[in-house]
């Protein structure tokens, strides 16, 4: 088979688990020697990607604007001139404007074209553009459910269960190793930077500052148990949502106002979290929607890290084969916090050592998909000189 040439668009490369899973993949598309490009409007990320071997095509397909459609011609243009074998979308407007450049081109010299639901959209016209690949992956079951639940054969007769394929999002053991310990160093940093950590119990929810993902059910939390005496203190991890500033206002005024000031902290966005995952006793999970996957459950649980979740979505699953006794219902804040307090007393049981959530495995299961496109594209030209030669 000849190398593949690929191309994954997005709308940037800042941060979040889509934009870490392309990296992911444009790393395994060099590393086996395919050529790889991503195409977005840029952010933090570029460098590392181009340092991994990938190239970037900078175009801004992101912007909710009727005049990003029109950038169907230029994105036609590129794939007439590069001639990409597969095109693998993984957000809706750059899906919308690689569908429309894709769909004008003859069959014969379009690429194959993949999309990506990384999470539970809103059911619409244009969500379920994300069905529209000609291969769709779901990131876990959950996903694959929501695909076969809301977007049906009988409406959308093109998506048959054979078209769609789970490749759950994986992690590296090598960097969310089992029993990890941060240097001296860096806790004699981290300490200074947050000194009222001190010796206390150390509870972490992960994720950016947006209503989604359980802040409020927290700062409960953490204010519950420091009314029964518990020494502990909450660890905010993520940075704001520069859409929604009011939300962050929100939650910092609550924690003033309630007098938990020294209690609850907020890091903002940090590239240590493996570090702060090692430190931590528990690590929470209380998103009021379902999560598509749940990466910020599985890191600290491949690490030994106790988790307590909302049992919906992606974390239920990967609660249910690490650390079942983590999982309460949604919504069930005195269930968590009593599951906490299990944890904390050191009667939860221990995370299970193995799970089938490995990094090497999505990228391997990605490219195999990848690939059949090709088996299949050779194998149709045998058939046809057969039949031209009989």
């Amino acid at each position: 088979m000849k190398p593949l040439k690929v191309l994954q668009l997005l709308p940037a490369l800042d941060s979040g688990g889509v934009e870490r899973g392309t990296l992911e993949i444009a790393r395994a598309l060099v590393a086996a020697g395919h050529e790889s490009a991503v195409l977005s409007k840029g952010g933090r990320l570029v460098e590392q990607l181009q340092r991994e071997g990938s190239r970037h095509i900078t175009l801004d397909l992101g912007r909710k604007s009727p005049t990003t459609f029109l950038q169907y011609r230029a994105l036609r243009r590129l794939f007439e001139a590069e001639r990409f074998d597969i095109v693998h979308a993984r957000s809706r407007l750059p899906a919308w404007v690689a569908w429309l450049a894709w769909r004008g081109m003859p069959a014969d010299t379009r690429p194959h074209f993949v999309t990506t639901v990384h999470g539970m959209h809103s059911v619409s016209r244009y969500s379920a553009i994300m069905c529209a690949g000609e291969r769709v992956i779901a990131v876990s079951d959950t996903v694959r459910d929501y695909i076969r639940t809301h977007y049906p054969p009988t409406r959308w007769p093109h998506l048959t269960d054979d078209r769609i394929t789970v490749i759950p999002r994986g992690i590296d053991p090598a960097e969310f190793p089992r029993d990890y310990q941060p240097s001296s160093e860096w806790l004699a940093r981290f300490h200074a930077e947050f000194p009222q950590i001190g010796q206390r119990k150390v509870l972490t929810l992960p994720g950016r500052l947006t209503r989604l993902k359980g802040h409020h059910d927290f700062i409960t939390l953490i204010g519950r148990l420091v009314a029964d005496e518990l020494d502990v203190i909450g660890l905010i991890v993520g940075g704001d949502d520069p859409k929604r500033p009011g939300y962050a206002k929100e939650i910092r005024e609550r924690v003033q106002a309630e007098g938990l000031g020294e209690r609850i902290v907020f890091t903002g966005h940090r590239s240590d979290v493996r570090e702060i995952y090692a430190i931590s006793d528990c690590v929470l999970s209380l998103s009021s929607t379902p999560e598509s996957f749940g990466r910020t459950v599985l890191e600290p649980l491949a690490m030994g890290r106790p988790v307590v979740g909302y049992a919906h979505g992606g974390v239920a699953e990967i609660l249910g084969e690490l650390f079942p006794q983590g999982a309460v219902a949604k919504g069930e804040l005195e269930g968590a916090t009593s599951r906490v307090r299990a944890v904390l007393a050191g009667h939860a049981g221990a995370v299970l050592a193995n799970h089938s959530f490995l990094l090497d495995e999505m990228q391997a299961a990605t490219l195999s998909l990848y690939m059949s496109f090709t088996t299949r594209t050779a194998a149709h030209r045998i058939t046809r000189a057969s039949s031209t030669h009989a």
